[in-house]
C-alpha cells in the first residue's frame, strides 16, 4: 500500500452504485483505492466484485461518515500515512424528495449535511495534500438535477445546484496549484438512488396531502422511466478516464439525452420550458 510509485485515490460512498464501480475501475487502472463508506456492514459487495476482477489487493476499505467531524479527522490521519493523494471522488449522497411546503427544515438540513457539507469537509481534508504536491484531481459527482430543477425533488436538486456553484469556485481557486476540479453530471442510471436511496418526506405520501396526486404522477413518471435507466458502469468508466487526463474539463454531462436536456433548457425561454415540463409530468 505504501509504494512510492503508486497513485492513491479516495472515493466516498463505496457501499453501492457508482462508488463500487468507480473503485473497481480505478483499481484496474493501477490506483490504490481508499474506498470509504459509512456502513462497513455493506463492504462485502465491493470486495466480492473486487475479487471477481482480481483487484482486491488494490482496494482498502475504510469507515467514513462524511457528516461526522470525528470521522473526517480519522480520514486526515489516514491520509498523512500515504505517499500522495492523487484523486478524490466525492460520491457519497442520497436524494431527498417531497413538496416544499411539506418538507421539514431538518430534512433539508440533513440533505445538505451529506450532499454539500460532507463533500466540502472531505475536500478540505484532501486539499492541503494536493496543494503541496501541486497536482491532483477532485471529481464531484453532481447530477443533471444540478442543472435542471425537478418538482418533488427540491432537496436533492438544491444540494446539487450548490455543488455546481461551489465546484466552479473551487476550480478557479485550485487552478494555480495544478489541482483539477471536475463535475460529473449523470442522468438516470441504475444505482438505486431513486428507489432505496430516495427519502420522500412522510406528509407528501399521505392521501390527505394537497400534493399527493402530483407526487403520485411524479413517482409514476420515475417508475415508467426506470426500465430505460442506463448501466452505471458508464459513469464509472468516465471517472476513470478523467483522472488520467492532464487537463480535464470542468463539466461532464453523462447519459442519454442529458446534454440535450441541459442545452434545451438553456435555449428555451422559461415559459416555454415550463410548458414542456408541465405537459411531461402532469398530463392526464
Amino acid at each position: 500500500m505504501m509504494g512510492l510509485n503508486k497513485k492513491y485515490a479516495v472515493i466516498t460512498g463505496c457501499s453501492s452504485g457508482f462508488g463500487i464501480l468507480m473503485a473497481i475501475e480505478l483499481a484496474k487502472n493501477n490506483f490504490h483505492v481508499i474506498a470509504t463508506m459509512r456502513n462497513m456492514e455493506k463492504r462485502n459487495l465491493l470486495m466480492e466484485k473486487a475479487n471477481m476482477e482480481r483487484v482486491q489487493g488494490q482496494i482498502s476499505i475504510h469507515k467514513l461518515d462524511v457528516t461526522s467531524a470525528e470521522s473526517i479527522e480519522d480520514l486526515k490521519a489516514l491520509l498523512n500515512n500515504l505517499p500522495s493523494v492523487d484523486v478524490l471522488i466525492n460520491n457519497a449522497g442520497y436524494a431527498g424528495a417531497g413538496f416544499v411546503e411539506e418538507i421539514p427544515l431538518d430534512e433539508y438540513r440533513s440533505q445538505f449535511e451529506t450532499n454539500v457539507f460532507g463533500t466540502i469537509a472531505v475536500t478540505q481534508a484532501v486539499l492541503p495534500f494536493m496543494r503541496k504536491q501541486r497536482k491532483g484531481t477532485i471529481i464531484n459527482i453532481s447530477s443533471i438535477s444540478g442543472r435542471v430543477g425537478f418538482p418533488g425533488l427540491s432537496p436533492y436538486a438544491a444540494s446539487k445546484y450548490a455543488i455546481e456553484g461551489w465546484g466552479e469556485s473551487l476550480r478557479l481557486e485550485m487552478k494555480p496549484f495544478g489541482v483539477n476540479i471536475v463535475l460529473i453530471e449523470p442522468g438516470s442510471f441504475r444505482t438505486g438512488i431513486w428507489t432505496t436511496g430516495k427519502k420522500v418526506t412522510e406528509q407528501s405520501m399521505k392521501k390527505d396531502s394537497p400534493y399527493y396526486a402530483y407526487m403520485r404522477k411524479i413517482q409514476d413518471y420515475l417508475d415508467k422511466s426506470e426500465p430505460f435507466y442506463e448501466d452505471p458502469i458508464i459513469v464509472a468508466k468516465k471517472a476513470a478516464s478523467i483522472v488520467l487526463e492532464e487537463n480535464p474539463a470542468l463539466r461532464y454531462p453523462v447519459g442519454k439525452g442529458v446534454r440535450t436536456r441541459i442545452n434545451l433548457k438553456n435555449m428555451l425561454s422559461w415559459k416555454s420550458w415550463e410548458k414542456v415540463m408541465m405537459k411531461t409530468l402532469y398530463k392526464n
